[in-house]
């Protein structure tokens, strides 16, 4: 079942089967927060079997432009369109959060971002990239990290 992320009282609902779901918590308000803000838009997740097209939308894309197979399993999923930008974010068990920002009319915006919950190592499958931090009140420190997308998806 769909549910609005609440980032005013950050809840683990979903995220329970995580090592660090506090962490994770706190990383999907942050998005939540930034997608409100910037778009207007609540921030709607879903399980992974509840949206399939959007799970497989994201690993795609990091399959076919940098051959990423994400090890941790997928606990939830949001995909969307705002502003003429389809969205795609993934929640990962690990503590790793992967969205897709995808200009629809012009390729000058179309990037992956990776972000890693406080306490979390850097997965192998992600190690050649660079991680800045930065801080959120609602997730403590996040990592981050992001590539360019080059290809039609």
């Amino acid at each position: 079942m769909s549910s609005i992320v609440d980032f005013v009282t950050v809840s683990t609902a979903g995220l329970e089967s995580s090592p660090i779901p506090d962490a994770l918590a706190g990383l999907r308000a942050n998005e939540a927060r930034y997608i409100t803000n910037k778009y207007g838009e609540p921030f709607t997740v879903s399980t992974p079997d509840e949206d399939p097209a959007t799970l497989e939308w994201v690993t795609g894309i990091l399959r076919s432009e940098r051959d990423i197979v994400v090890s941790s399993p997928a606990l939830e999923v949001s995909g969307f369109e705002a502003d003429g930008i389809r969205f795609g974010y993934v929640f990962y068990a690990s503590g790793l959060a992967i969205n897709v920002m995808y200009t629809l009319a012009d390729a000058s915006k179309r990037a992956v971002g990776f972000k890693l919950s406080l306490g979390m190592e850097i997965p192998e499958e992600l190690s050649a990239f660079k991680f800045a931090r930065q801080r959120s009140k609602l997730a403590g420190e996040i990592r981050g990290s992001y590539f360019v997308i080059k290809g039609e998806h």
